[in-house]
């Protein structure tokens, strides 16, 4: 589970006690987004999908997120646990992708993709929160232990094209199989830890989405996650259409993914300098920066330098993220604000930028970059204000 030579190779230290088991849950769950996310398109298509509908049977996973997270870390506050709602997450998750197997036709594979959606969604932000909260208390790195995810990405999506290379598409659905089989296991080994928990009759969603400090937050981290709306939908199209080989695409999006993992190893150094918040607001006007010059210019050398800020627009975002909510969020709460995170940053906000995002590129082509930039500036400006308006401790409610 833990890859000793890349370990030598990085020079990462190769973490001890939760840490080796938090490292390969990550690892293990990864391993799915790095198959289903390049090949399950193909599979659909085998079964017999239009373009139209692969694009809704993708999307209901993203949407489905919106109600399924902030309920599972109500759910999971309310018990204090983490462990044993995963283990049973992840079974789920299990479960409904083996229905796959059996269903003929869009409403049925729509109904497993919303089920499949709702169990495997709400396992990020349970494992955020777990891995930032065990961190702290074990003197880890959550960037160094997230960072076997990334890795695992990249390792899933090669590894996973040679082996698929030539064989029926079935074995897509194989290899995403065995992959959340091998989550649901991994969930066994994590950290039992256990934190206090509060019955109240305000649900916490309520009292967190009324905090003025929390919502500056969320329209933050929000605007500058879902500013990759043009770059994932759209950017290997516009390359291709600009000249560039499937070589050069895949070496473009391959250095945005090791510039995170970069991010993740020394992430901890920058968030002891700035703090999350500035670290966000850096993250924003970085990608002010990155888009901007992805709309102006296809030219290769550009693009190889703006490729490398993806370790900000999205791993400092999201670093940033968690250690905000950890510090700000009261312990009894802390399952909810990271699913009300992931469900709005990634949830809500892929879902109105992505279709917005085809609107874009149809019109302005290359130029649709540009509207991402000004999401990102605006994230960064209400990272400003955040700054003002929080003092680095616990939001009071």
């Amino acid at each position: 589970m833990y890859p000793v030579w890349l370990a030598v190779r990085w020079r990462i230290p190769r973490p001890s006690g939760p840490g080796v088991r938090l490292s390969a849950f990550y690892w293990c769950l990864f391993l799915i987004i790095g198959v289903y996310l390049p090949f399950w398109p193909v599979w659909l298509e085998n079964r017999g999908m239009t373009a139209a509908e692969i694009g809704i049977l993708l999307a209901v996973g993203t949407w489905v997120k919106v109600f399924a997270n902030p309920l599972v870390g109500h759910v999971v506050d309310q018990r204090g646990d983490r462990r044993r709602p995963m283990i049973v997450l992840a079974g789920l998750a299990l479960a409904f992708v083996i229905l796959f197997s059996a269903a003929d036709g869009f409403w049925p594979l729509l109904i497993i993709s919303g089920l499949f959606g709702f169990a495997l969604s709400s396992l990020f932000p349970l494992s955020d929160n777990l891995t930032v909260r065990v961190a702290n208390e074990w003197s880890l790195q959550y960037g160094r232990i997230r960072l076997w995810g990334s890795i695992s990405f990249v390792v899933a999506a090669m590894v996973g094209g040679r082996i698929l290379e030539g064989r029926p598409e079935g074995w897509v659905l194989a290899l995403v199989v065995a992959a959340v089989a091998l989550t649901w296991v991994s969930t066994f080994f994590l950290p039992d830890a256990r934190w206090p928990t509060e019955r109240s009759g305000k649900a916490p969603s309520l009292k967190l989405l009324t905090n003025p400090v929390f919502l500056l937050f969320l329209a933050s981290a929000s605007l500058i996650q879902s500013s990759h709306a043009v770059y994932y939908g759209f950017a290997t199209l516009y390359w291709r259409a600009v000249g560039h080989s499937e070589t050069v695409i895949g070496w473009l999006w391959a250095e945005g993914v090791i510039a995170e993992i970069v991010l993740f190893i020394f992430g901890a150094a920058l968030l002891a300098r700035l703090g999350p918040i500035w670290l966000l607001t850096l993250a924003g006007v970085l990608g002010t920066l990155r888009w901007g010059v992805t709309g102006m210019t296809a030219d290769l050398m550009p693009l190889l330098l703006v490729q490398a800020i993806h370790a900000f627009t999205f791993g400092a975002t999201h670093l940033a993220a968690v250690h905000f909510i950890a510090q700000a969020a009261p312990p009894n709460l802390s399952a909810s604000a990271q699913s009300i995170y992931s469900a709005l940053g990634t949830g809500v906000g892929f879902g109105i930028t992505l279709p917005l995002a085809g609107y874009l590129y149809a019109h302005f082509g290359g130029a649709a970059f540009h509207f991402m930039a000004a999401m990102t500036a605006v994230g960064a400006l209400c990272a400003v204000f955040l700054a003002r308006r929080w003092d680095g401790r616990q939001i009071s409610l």
